[in-house]
């Protein structure tokens, strides 16, 4: 089960679809979405290492523009942004938030832009917080464009043969990783 599933991604990041979809599932993760674009990014780096630095160009652009549609959600629809907020359990800590965004909402953004942290949670906040927007963008291209440009070095630079381990093990990775996986969401959670 595991094999096939691994093989249908490969097969969507050689598709003729794959750009698009990359393109897609950055922009939403950014404003509503709850999966990351790493999932495809990184087996379309793998696929086509020669196009690395191209799928970071898209997928930076489609976030920050995602991430414009989070701050209106936000900002526009502030009811819309809370339930939102409610859904992914984090309308509990609005008000926390909202002191961490008066003191330190550069560096609020800066930070959780790199991380694993679902980004729409920022880009709501930031809209409801009335952040300054031509800031917000400018951080949203710099954090976003580190992640995605850094992910884009590692697997062009040494993804080949991490793909050939993988692909050897592919069970016992899966493990590995649904185990960091269940840790990340932990510490998110305790965060």
């Amino acid at each position: 089960m595991l094999r096939k599933l691994y093989d249908r991604v490969f097969a969507l990041a050689r598709s003729k679809h794959a750009t698009p979809a990359l393109a897609v599932i950055s922009f939403t993760e950014s404003s509503f979405f709850p999966v990351p674009p790493d999932v495809m990014l990184a087996p379309m780096i793998l696929a086509r290492p020669d196009r690395a630095y191209f799928y970071a160009t898209v997928c930076t652009v489609a976030s920050v523009l995602g991430a414009m549609l989070g701050y209106a959600i936000g900002y526009f629809l502030t009811d819309v942004g809370m339930m939102i907020l409610t859904w992914l359990d984090k309308a509990d800590t609005f008000e926390a938030s909202k002191a961490l965004f008066q003191q330190h909402g550069a560096w609020v953004i800066l930070i959780k832009g790199l991380t694993p942290i679902p980004f729409k949670l920022i880009t709501i906040a930031s809209g409801i917080f009335q952040f300054n927007f031509a800031l917000f963008v400018a951080l949203c291209a710099v954090t976003r464009g580190a992640r995605f440009y850094a992910e884009a070095f590692i697997l062009r630079r040494w993804g080949p043969p991490m793909l050939e381990m993988v692909e050897k093990r592919l069970a016992m990775w899966s493990v590995i990783g649904l185990v960091v996986l269940v840790g990340v969401i932990v510490a998110v959670k305790l965060l």
